[in-house]
């Protein structure tokens, strides 16, 4: 519970913190953590809409930190999400969740959380290639924003690591083969 009311605090660097934590928490109590699961994606939710541009205020234009930090709570909701799948995918309401973790990628600020949830796109779209589980059809429903993240991660100018390029472009070219 305390880390969940991490998730509302004022202070991003709070909210960036708490968001990893939680994550840690679903991933490494696995199925315990699964009746927690709604309580942790609503609060986890009001992270996705944070707002980065610094256009909000003077002090958040002029303070490089703020969005930095602001950036991160998004990247830390995203990694929060990505172990949530990976722990169980079949508790997750991808229809709700799944175009909200696309939409947050690639990452932005915090570039440690890109094997995170890159692994879990990449179990995805296996499950979706044995079209079995939990997750299978979702790749189906938002091919078009599963490839624009693809073809992002891969980019020369990424910031993705070469091994999870490498990865992602097997799978970038898998899609392309199968459409």
């Amino acid at each position: 519970p305390a880390v969940v009311a991490g998730l509302a605090d004022k202070d991003d660097n709070v909210k960036r913190n708490a968001a990893f934590c939680v994550g840690l928490c679903c991933e490494s109590l696995g199925q315990t953590a699964v009746p927690n699961y709604p309580q942790v994606l609503q609060a986890l939710s009001p992270l996705f809409a944070i707002d980065v541009s610094g256009s909000t205020s003077a002090a958040a234009s002029a303070d490089s930190g703020t969005t930095d930090a602001s950036a991160a709570c998004i990247d830390n909701a995203a990694a929060a999400v990505s172990r949530m799948i990976m722990a169980s995918p079949s508790h997750v309401p991808m229809d709700q969740v799944f175009p909200i973790l696309l939409q947050s990628l690639p990452l932005k600020n915090d570039m440690t959380e890109n094997e995170t949830v890159y692994k879990c796109l990449l179990g995805l779209l296996q499950m979706n290639a044995g079209a079995a589980g939990a997750g299978g059809g979702i790749i189906a429903t938002h091919a078009q924003e599963v490839r624009r993240v693809l073809v992002q991660a891969t980019a020369e100018h990424s910031r993705v690591d070469d091994e999870i390029k490498r990865q992602l472009q097997l799978a970038l070219d898998g899609l392309a083969a199968s459409a």
